[in-house]
């Protein structure tokens, strides 16, 4: 029996997940989302054609797998049908996507005043400490909705008395900030009301009960793929604490965003580039923004490192091997993918960071205070580049550049799993499986 398998960045987003969730899909019954919301973008590119993703599993692309949204999602209506209408125009979906898409009854949804809050929110911290960054389409404020135990769930669509209800008690307070705080008009009630009796009526067909399906699948011993959004270090408990997201991101959060167990999950797979980068504010340790602006923008250039949701330019750094243990151990991760290597060739040599300086001691983990996490300054390994190489021409492990070998080794005697996949380039084929998280 093939083992289940669970896909999460172990990083700060934008490594690559997209790919290898559609890599790994072909080998998969069920492919699952578990958290997040638009506010990641996952990028596929298959047979030189690019796809954007956002809430639909990157599963969606192979013809006949199931693609759920788990009840740890945070779902905007018109984002999904976008999305929706995008792959029946591209010939990805038939005019029947409900047969293949289905939402978890339990999955709260963003409304209007979620993303007005956001972006209100974010305006008036532009330029202060403090400032997160986010992408404001909504997520933070709908998540704490949902913790509040006044969200609105998929489900409360389909009931109209009780969604009137609780919109209601919402907007209650939304509107006291609304007029009070910003200095803006109040959300209507009844322009709310009829949007969510509208999307309620487009959603009917999709609304499952995800729990049950997942686990009837697990009994069944179908394969199922379970797709993490953003990166392990904007966890919520877990992340560079408040430069966060905010939901969980990391393995357990599976179990809570899903409604299986523990015992579902046989494989994790920590996605990670080749060096590091960071969209939005927040502590980077190996951020080379200021120490090396060139350098920086050599590699944002080669790597086409802008946002998928936003376009926004990301930061970019060295490989922080640190970080990478720590996203290891609290994932349970048993084995790396390591993306977009191809991105380093050229370079005559590379930075790992093994260490970090701290009020004039060496320690080995992210602190927990973001002021020291703030303040920390890395010690680096220097190895040789593979100058002279492209690896985007490679097609089996042996064949990869001798230094990029000793690269992969360094990894992996400082983290303590195995490299399982190298990512050539961004097509689907350019990628060199090395070991598959489905065997036993």
């Amino acid at each position: 029996m093939k083992k289940n398998v669970a896909v999460i960045g172990a990083q700060w987003g934008d490594e690559g997940k997209g790919k290898i969730v559609d890599l790994y899909s072909s080998q998969s019954d069920l492919i699952v989302r578990y958290q997040g919301g638009n506010n990641a973008g996952h990028t596929l590119v298959v047979n030189g054609r690019k796809t954007v993703l956002h809430l639909i599993p990157s599963g969606i692309l192979h013809p006949g797998k199931v693609c759920l949204i788990g009840n740890g999602v945070v779902l905007d209506p018109l984002v999904f049908f976008e999305e929706v209408e995008t792959l029946i125009q591209s010939g990805v979906l038939s005019d029947a996507p409900e047969k293949l898409i289905r939402i978890s009854e339990r999955t709260h949804v963003i409304l209007p005043y979620h993303r007005k809050l956001d972006r209100l929110r974010e305006e008036r911290a532009k330029g202060r400490k403090g400032e997160i960054g986010t992408t404001v389409r909504g997520i933070g404020p709908a998540y704490e909705d949902k913790v509040a135990r006044r969200g609105i769930q998929v489900i409360d669509l389909l009931h109209p008395s009780l969604l009137k209800e609780k919109l209601e008690r919402s907007l209650e307070e939304k509107n006291v900030l609304f007029k009070g705080l910003f200095q803006t008009d109040a959300a209507s009630l009844q322009e709310v009301y009829d949007h969510c009796l509208k999307m309620g009526e487009l959603l009917k067909p999709y609304i499952a009960n995800v729990r049950s399906i997942l686990n009837q699948g697990i009994r069944d011993k179908k394969t199922v793929l379970f797709e993490g959004a953003q990166g392990m270090l904007l966890d919520v408990d877990w992340g560079t604490y408040p430069y966060v997201t905010s939901s969980s991101t990391v393995s357990g959060g599976i179990f809570s965003g899903c409604g299986v167990p523990p015992a579902a999950v046989q494989s994790i797979i920590g996605i990670a580039k080749a060096y590091c980068t960071r969209v939005g504010t927040g502590p980077f340790p190996t951020e080379l923004e200021k120490t090396q602006p060139e350098l920086a923008q050599e590699i944002r250039r080669i790597g086409a490192e802008f946002g998928a949701t936003t376009g926004r330019p990301r930061r970019t750094g060295w490989l922080d091997l640190v970080l990478l243990k720590y996203s290891v151990e609290i994932n349970g991760m048993t084995g790396i993918a390591l993306m977009k290597t191809d991105v380093l060739d050229g370079f005559e040599e590379l930075k790992v960071c093994t260490g970090y300086r701290l009020n004039g001691r060496t320690i080995d983990e992210l602190p927990a205070c973001i002021e020291d996490t703030e303040g920390v300054e890395p010690v680096y390994q220097t190895l040789k580049g593979w100058k002279k190489y492209n690896t985007r021409a490679v097609r089996s492990k042996n064949d990869l550049p001798a230094e990029l070998q000793s690269y992969i080794r360094v990894i992996e005697d400082f983290v303590g799993v195995p490299v399982v996949l190298v990512s050539t380039g961004p097509d689907r084929e350019e990628t060199l499986q090395i070991r598959s998280p489905f065997d036993n």
